[in-house]
């Protein structure tokens, strides 16, 4: 049987916390390149659907290929939900392929940390693990546990964000990082779910439902989707780790975009 994939990435065009990011260069390169590069290299992908409201992002997507969704305005606001953007895209490629797709790979234009090895890996994992609902990159971030987290209360002063109780006996709390176990976070760089979790996004597991509610982990590391300017030379640190350079001469592709890259660690 015939299994197909399909990639639908989402990015708008207005962004209040970090003005054009989704264009903005890393490494000589457009952050969108980088997911349409994993898309494109993948084994498993079929098609890509970029779902946006903005020329250069769609001219940049098309340039690899992908089918330009539309997105109307009233998705495209500071307010407007990811979820709500996603439900829109899933809708119009539902509609417009025949038989529905298998798996929908999740890209986010700036979320760069993610190569066609992790997209292709997950397709294996759900395909091996049936009660599966999702495959997502994740990273270990020990240091951010919600033991360590703090809220500030209205007198300005910085309160535990989730009750010391909730982990056990508060004298038994230690202030290692590491004491609570390995915290991972799906850091966005590649959601690889079933259609049918699409299908059934309001009984998916919170914060992020188009996982549904059985979600594997694909291991990365350092991987976020990109938000403050600080974020940048993460980024540029996990793009060399995993062979992208800027110094390629024009008209010479990157060895990166051309081979499997080095794999994942946490």
């Amino acid at each position: 049987m015939t299994i197909r994939t399909v990639v639908i990435m989402l990015g708008r065009g207005g962004s209040s916390g970090l003005p054009g990011k989704n264009v903005m260069p890393i490494l000589g390169k457009p952050m969108m390149e980088y997911p349409l590069i994993a898309a494109e290299r993948s084994d498993s992908v079929s098609d890509i659907y970029l779902t946006t409201d903005d020329d250069q992002i769609a001219s940049i997507g098309a340039h690899y290929g992908a089918n330009i969704i539309k997105r109307p305005p009233e998705l495209c606001t500071d307010d407007a939900l990811f979820e709500d953007a996603l439900v829109h895209a899933w809708k119009y490629v539902s509609e417009q392929t025949s038989p529905k797709p298998d798996y929908v790979v999740i890209l986010m234009c700036n979320a760069p940390m993610v190569v066609a090895d992790q997209i292709d890996q997950g397709i294996k994992m759900l395909e091996a693990d049936p009660d599966a609902d999702s495959a997502v990159t994740v990273s270990k971030y020990n240091m951010w546990s919600p033991l360590r987290s703090r809220k500030l209360e209205p007198d300005g002063s910085l309160q535990p964000f989730v009750p010391f109780e909730t982990f056990g006996d508060p004298a038994t709390l230690s202030c290692d990082r590491d004491s609570q176990g390995d915290v991972f976070y799906a850091d966005m760089g590649a959601t690889i779910s079933r259609a049918s979790a699409l299908d059934d996004m309001e009984n998916g597991l919170l914060p992020q439902k188009w996982m549904g509610q059985k979600i594997l982990p694909i291991d990365n590391y350092a991987g976020m989707d990109i938000d403050y300017d600080w974020q940048i030379p993460i980024a540029e640190y996990w793009l060399k780790d995993h062979g992208f350079r800027q110094d390629v001469p024009a008209g010479q592709s990157n060895p990166a975009e051309n081979t499997d890259n080095a794999a994942t660690r946490n």
